[in-house]
């Protein structure tokens, strides 16, 4: 019993590995790519099957499948520039699809695993946008329109290399139609579709002389014989008469007659084919003639006209890159005048603060020395006990001030000369000069005055002022002629 129970183990156990390795076992379908990547080899980022199978390791490996199915991708290009500078609209279909090339899926493993087929559709869309205006750039806009066979193949050789290095193979180009906006293609068609119907006329009227020229031919020719075969007939009968007998005159000029009017007849039906002749050759050098005129106005003409197109579209070109430089200009320049406002007002607004910061400085120290002043004058009443003799203090400290201004009373007199007529001597005992003197001296108002003007009585020991003596000092005035 044991041993049944672990033989079926063993069995489980040997299916389960069996299963888990044909799990891991991939088949490869024929429109897909297998990539397995992981630890696939030195020198290589996935190893890539197109069919066939591959087994992955678990763990160390991993896969993906990339996925052959074609993409149609229609490219509406327009505007390219074309060898002359003639700008091109071809829009076309192309076809493209992961390559199976050895070395190429290894390109589509790098770069397209994992994308979604729009998103492989868009990347191959701008690869073909950006080689098909290379292509058309190489390229005459005739050489273009003529041989289509040409222009597909340079696409297609240089779309493909560019393809292949993303890991993509084109299919199929169809360009479905080639314009441009200036209407050069239409004229080389208008010009080719004239060519022809001109050598078509050519040949009808060619055709047509021919068959004149045969009809008339055919009719001389019939004429010549009957004439031929009549005069024969004219000669044998008169060579018969001859020898029998010679006819009558009348005879004879009858038949001369008859001859005359044949050849007559004859000569006219020459000269009406000539006629004939002549008219077709003037149709067939009237077409020549128009033929050639079409040739002359597509040869020159048309080349004109789109050199004038040419140069209208440099000459609006021209424009707009002096409009964009002139608009580029205007943005600088205006650009430097922000730059030069801000500066301004960052200096108004360094200088405002500076000066702020001034006035509160001084402000701050004006504050400062009037509360020095204040705690002074405070220390000073304290002192002086009471602001009495603070104020007595005080204009003693301004002592020396009031005697300099009463010096200044008379050091400002400007006098040039003096003239003095002595009298002898006064009542006082004096003489003039004296007199003066003492006068103009005595005019120099007292220290104490000055003291009571402004309130203050000097002390005693600065002396008393005589009132009396003062009064009719300060009524004398001096008697001078100044000049």
């Amino acid at each position: 019993m044991d041993t049944l129970i672990f033989a079926g183990i063993i069995v489980a156990i040997l299916f389960s590995f069996f299963v888990a390795i044909a799990s891991r076992y991939k088949k490869c379908p024929s429109d897909r790519i297998l990539v397995v990547y992981g630890k696939v080899g030195s020198g290589k980022s996935a190893q890539c099957y197109h069919g066939g199978a591959a087994f992955i390791w678990p763990i160390i490996q991993d896969y993906q499948y990339l996925n052959l199915t074609p993409l149609p991708i229609d490219i509406k290009l327009e505007g390219a520039l074309s060898k002359q500078n003639i700008r091109v609209n071809t829009p076309s279909t192309f076809t493209v699809g992961i390559s199976t090339e050895p070395g190429v899926m290894e390109n589509a493993a790098e770069r397209l695993l994992g994308l979604s087929l729009q998103h492989i559709n868009e990347l191959a869309k701008d690869i073909i946008f950006g080689q098909m205006r290379v292509v058309i750039a190489t390229m005459d806009i005739e050489e273009i329109n003529a041989d289509r066979d040409k222009l597909i193949a340079n696409i297609s050789t240089g779309v493909e290399v560019e393809l292949k290095k993303v890991g993509l193979r084109l299919i199929n180009v169809n360009v479905q139609d080639i314009t441009d906006a200036s209407g050069y293609i239409d004229a080389l068609g208008q010009e080719a579709a004239s060519k022809a119907i001109a050598e078509a006329k050519v040949k009808v009227a060619e055709a047509d002389r021919d068959g004149e020229i045969g009809a008339a031919s055919a009719q001389r020719d019939k004429r010549v014989a009957v004439s031929g075969a009549n005069a024969e007939a004219t000669r044998g009968e008169n060579t018969a008469e001859v020898e029998i007998a010679n006819s009558n005159a009348e005879r004879r000029s009858a038949q001369a007659e008859a001859e005359r009017l044949a050849t007559a007849a004859e000569k006219v039906a020459q000269a009406k084919v000539l006629e004939e002749a002549y008219v077709a050759e003037q149709r067939a050098e009237k077409q020549r003639a128009e033929r050639e005129r079409s040739t002359q106005f597509a040869n020159i003409v048309v080349p004109a006209e789109i050199a004038k197109e040419r140069q209208i579209v440099e000459a609006d070109a021209e424009a707009e890159r002096l409009r964009r430089i002139q608009q580029g200009m205007s943005d600088a320049v205006r650009a430097e005048k922000q730059a030069e406002a801000d500066g301004i007002l960052f200096v108004q607004q360094a200088e405002a603060t500076g000066l702020k910061a001034k006035l509160l400085a001084e402000a701050e120290g004006a504050q400062a020395i009037l509360a020095g002043k204040a705690k002074g004058f405070k220390d000073l009443i304290a002192a002086a006990d009471g602001p009495v003799g603070a104020q007595q203090l005080l204009v003693t400290e301004l002592l020396p001030q009031l005697v300099r201004e009463q010096v200044q009373a008379i050091s400002n007199l400007h006098i040039d000369k003096i003239t003095v007529w002595d009298s002898g001597q006064g009542a006082d005992g004096k003489g003039g000069t004296a007199g003066f003197l003492s006068g103009l001296v005595g005019a120099v108002p007292p220290l104490h005055e000055l003291a009571k003007n402004v309130g203050v009585e000097l002390p005693e020991y600065l002396g008393k002022l005589d009132e009396e003596k003062a009064k009719p000092a300060q009524r004398q005035a001096p008697k001078s002629d100044a000049g």
